[in-house]
């Protein structure tokens, strides 16, 4: 909230609204005469965000759809810019603990983690189809996997015997595969049998197998482009980051914008959350800031 600053009567757009607890506090700083524009690409958010903003009394208005299309919102509501713009990116807390949404290594679930159910292949389907080498060169420059080859060539042995649809067989799956066994849990939650493995065995398979499932990269690549051309003089954009591909990708993006004139200033570097709140809250623990202001 600090660095977006957001003012009465502003326009506000936040790309990523889950919840609304970001959206929420905006819509309060732009007030009765300000504007918020909110999109998320699981339909499942708006509504229980749409109760949590009537609350507080000032318009806004909710849209099903990607955060990369925010030039198409704007043009439906006549609008060529926004003062304020935030984008939240990953998955939400919700998604992760929903285990039928396939998110998570720690729980049973259909190999789902498509942010939008109702479109799209699914992780499963992903699996099913990609080839050996590219799933390996995903999993070593999406993922940084340092077992990339052994992960991808386990996975497609394996699915030529039988397909792999539930989340516990590819957690399973990859633990064997890289050594580090994991064992059943009651709760229907899975744990490795090394307690000193700093990151789980599945960690970076199943957080590559949904940035690809999702396109996230593609779609955070497409906003950074036309950021400095969506922005107002003087408008103010925030970017929560929580994998080193998506930081990487706005430190350039923002740092290329101020070269060229369209920034006026950046995040030297990255706003990171303190001990306490990673204590309080420790999600938060890889998540990184950046932000950017349009030059007037």
């Amino acid at each position: 909230m600090e660095v977006l600053a957001p003012q009465p009567g502003e326009i506000a757009f936040d790309g990523t609204l889950g919840f609304a607890g970001h959206s929420t506090e905006i819509l309060e700083a732009v007030g009765p005469t300000g504007q918020l524009i909110a999109t998320d690409l699981d339909a499942a958010n708006l509504e229980q965000a749409r109760s949590k903003l009537e609350m507080v009394g000032h318009p806004f208005d909710l849209s099903h759809g990607n955060f990369a299309g925010i030039q198409t919102f704007l043009g439906e509501r006549g609008l060529t810019g926004v003062d304020v713009l935030l984008v939240d990116l990953g998955m939400s807390s919700m998604q992760v603990d929903d285990a039928e949404r396939g998110f998570s290594y720690m729980r049973d679930g259909p190999l789902d983690m498509r942010m939008d159910p109702t479109r799209g292949k699914t992780a499963a389907e992903l699996i099913a189809s990609i080839s050996e080498s590219d799933l390996s060169q995903a999993l070593l420059d999406i993922g940084d996997e340092e077992h990339a080859a052994l992960i991808a060539k386990t996975i497609v042995k394996r699915r030529a015997e039988a397909p792999l649809m539930r989340t516990t067989e590819l957690t399973k799956l990859i633990g064997e595969a890289v050594g580090v066994p994991v064992l059943r849990e009651e709760g229907r939650r899975l744990r490795v049998k090394k307690k000193q493995w700093a990151t789980h065995p599945a960690a970076r398979t199943f957080q590559v197998l949904r940035i690809l499932v999702n396109r996230e990269l593609a779609n955070l690549e497409h906003l950074l482009r036309i950021l400095p051309f969506v922005l107002h003089p003087g408008g103010r954009a925030a970017i929560i980051s929580f994998h080193s591909g998506e930081d990487r990708l706005v430190k350039q993006s923002f740092k290329q914008g101020l070269a060229l004139g369209h920034y006026a200033s950046i995040a030297e570097e990255p706003i990171r959350p303190g001990f306490d709140e990673q204590q309080s809250n420790p999600r938060s623990r890889s998540a990184k800031l950046r932000w950017a202001v349009r030059s007037r």
